[in-house]
Formats: structure tokens, sequence, C-alpha cells
């Protein structure tokens, strides 16, 4: 019998033994998949319990874990501007149990910290954005300012006079203060505070001129006559203040900055349930409950594919670095 017919029916006999192998060792793995979830999956949020970005964790997860039949348990590793919770994620085992919800200080990070515990862009996968929050640039109505070309005005006629708040140095109230600034051509010096809560009173009592505060912490003293809104920082008007003109309308145009919460996971996540847990995201902010929390909040649904959310996070950290650059923001060691 030729060598070759030999070879033919001893591969034909291999291929009838072995498949059926394969078969069985892939089985359990695609039932694994299609079972996803089959344990509760832990949230880490790289910030305080109360905070917005914990808030709008809450609200998520409590609705996906309705829809999910698992309970996903919220795990606050607050810290060093979101990177210790960050740093949990990077390491933690890449199979859907472990998420992270973060906030756009994560884009931020690479440029203000020497050396980051990550790579910011290799060790993450995006699933999809959450939330844009816009920033409302207030003001105490005894500056008798009313405007946000009479803020200009002011600035202009006393060049390094005026000074605004932020909630940290790098944090992203100063950031959209930076740019507001660079792009309005005005000199203000940064008054960094511990926290929003801080900059608001200071703001409230004129001690200090201005301050892009989150909407959800100044939404009652705006609407109140308290606080003055001239603008949003946002590159749309907040649903929360739909009258109040963004800062590119009010005449700055390339002043816009977006500060955004989101959903990460693992690298190495399989695509089908970094697809599973978009789709999850997406179905929770369709439901009312969570809607009217966000209106509360002054915080916008938005949501992105997850590779469209990957190059967007990708460009950000190419933005910000340009943007901390140029405000001279120095990076903490």
């Amino acid at each position: 019998m030729p060598i070759a017919t030999i070879l033919a029916k001893r591969l034909r006999r291999t291929a009838a033994l072995t498949l059926p192998l394969l078969a069985m060792a892939a089985a359990p793995h695609a039932q694994a998949d299609a079972a996803y979830p089959t344990k509760p999956i832990r949230v880490i949020v790289p910030f305080s319990a109360g905070s917005t970005t914990d808030i709008i964790a809450r609200a998520i997860a409590d609705k996906m874990g309705q829809s999910l039949g698992q309970t996903l348990v919220i795990d606050n590793r607050g810290g060093a501007s979101g990177t210790i919770g960050a740093a949990a994620v990077a390491t933690a085992a890449a199979d859907g149990y472990t998420v992270m919800i973060q906030s756009s200080s994560h884009t931020v990070n690479p440029s203000t910290f020497a050396k980051l515990p990550y790579d910011t862009l290799r060790d993450f996968a995006g699933v999809t954005p959450i939330s844009s929050l816009p920033n409302a640039l207030v003001i105490s109505p005894g500056k008798n300012i009313r405007t946000l070309q009479e803020l200009l005005a002011a600035a202009r006629a006393k060049p390094g006079s005026l000074n605004f708040a932020s909630a940290g140095q790098g944090s992203a109230t100063h950031l959209n203060a930076e740019k507001f600034k660079m792009a309005a051509r005005i000199d203000a010096t940064n008054i960094p505070f511990k926290g929003s809560a801080e900059a608001v009173n200071e703001v409230l009592s004129g001690r200090v001129d201005y301050y892009f505060s989150p909407v959800a912490p100044v939404i009652g003293q705006i609407k109140e006559g308290q606080l003055l809104a001239l603008a949003v920082g946002s590159p749309k008007r907040s649903a929360a203040l739909p009258d109040v003109p963004t800062t590119t309308e009010a005449g700055v145009p390339g002043s816009e900055f977006n500060f955004w919460i989101g959903m990460m996971v693992p690298a190495k996540t399989p695509r089908d349930i970094v697809n599973r847990l978009h789709d999850e995201v997406v179905k929770a902010l369709a439901t009312p409950e969570v809607k009217q929390r966000f209106a509360n909040l002054g915080a916008d649904a938005w949501t992105l594919k997850p590779e469209a959310f990957d190059a967007y996070i990708k460009d950000e950290i190419a933005s910000n670095a340009q943007l901390v650059k140029a405000a001279g923001i120095a990076q903490q060691q």
C-alpha cells in the first residue's frame, strides 16, 4: 500500500478520535460564557463613598444587578486621584467579575503623575461611558457680574486680579478652569481645595471669585439665587440648567471640557462579556429610576460602543497631556 494512502488513513483515524475530545473540552467554556454571570460582580470605584462617581456607580449597579440576576458589589478604593482603585483593577482576573466605574481623571493621571503602577492604555478595556457631568461656572451675586462677558471684561481690566476655586490640583474642576482661562486669554489664579464642598463655600462667601462646579452640589443654590451660573463648561448644555449657555455659546470657543464617568474592565476580559456589560449599562440607563437619579444629579446619560470608548480614552489622554503642559501643572511624584 502506498505510504501516502497509509498516512491519509492515520490522519482520518486521529481526527475521528481527537475532534470529539476537543468538542468536550470546549463545551464547558461555551456553557460558562453563556451562563455569565454565575456569581456576584465586584465593582471597584476608585473614589470615596458619597462621591459623584460612587453615586452614579450605585445607581447603575442596582439596575444591572436586577437584570443580570447577580449582585454588583460596590468596592470603594479611594485615594491618589483614582489610581489606587485603578491599580487593583489592572491586576484583577480578566473574567468579567471585576469591573471599574471610573471618572475622566483616569485620562488625566498619566500626565499629572510622574509614575503610575499600571499602563492606562494597555491594562484596561473600555465598556462604555455612563454619564457626562457638566461643570457650571458659578459666582456669587455679590460680585455684581451677571454674564460671562462681564466676567471676562473684569478679568481683562485688571489682569491677574481674579481667582478661581478648584477641587484639587489636576482635578476636573481645575482642568476645566484652565482650559477656559487659556481659550479666553485671561489671567486668573487657581485656589485649590480638598473638595467641591469647600470650594463652593468659598465662592458663596465671595472670598473666591468663581468656580467650575459639578452641577449637583450647586443646583440648589443656583435655584435659590445664592449663586449665579454664568455658563457650563461642557460641549452641550446641561439638562438640569437648560437656560444656561455653554462657555462656547457665551463667546469663548475652544473652552469646552467634558467630565465623564464610565465603565472599564481588565484588558483581557473576553469580548463577549465586555459587550454584555455594555448592553446592560445601556439597558439600565433607559430605566425611569436611573433617569430620575441622573436628573437630580445634573448628569446626562452618555454611551459609546466599547471600541469607540477605547479610542475616545486614547484621544483624551493625548489632549489632556497638552492641557496639563500648557497650564504648567506640576506632576505628583
